[in-house]
């Protein structure tokens, strides 16, 4: 039985690729093929093209006027038994 797998990875600066295989192929031995191919990054959208309004940002960010923010006393919480 032959499996295709197309993965997506990104190998760290110490060089190393980690592949992590579905769960059904777990405690087997595979035979696994490697093809090293470069992915070009997706250019980067603008907020209006992800469906913001234009402005949208400059108009909400540091834009709360009102009385100052604070989180209350969120009180005691109960202490659970760790299950073994």
């Amino acid at each position: 039985m032959e499996h295709k797998i197309l993965v997506r990875s990104h190998v760290g600066s110490d060089g190393i690729l980690q592949i992590k295989v579905p769960t059904e192929f777990k405690d087997a031995d595979l035979e696994v093929t490697v093809t090293i191919q470069p992915v070009t990054p997706a250019p980067k959208k603008t907020p209006e093209e992800l469906g913001y309004a234009p402005g949208f940002f400059e108009e909400v960010v540091g834009g709360w006027v009102g009385e100052p923010l604070v989180r209350e006393d969120q009180g005691e919480y109960e202490t659970r038994e760790e299950l073994a």
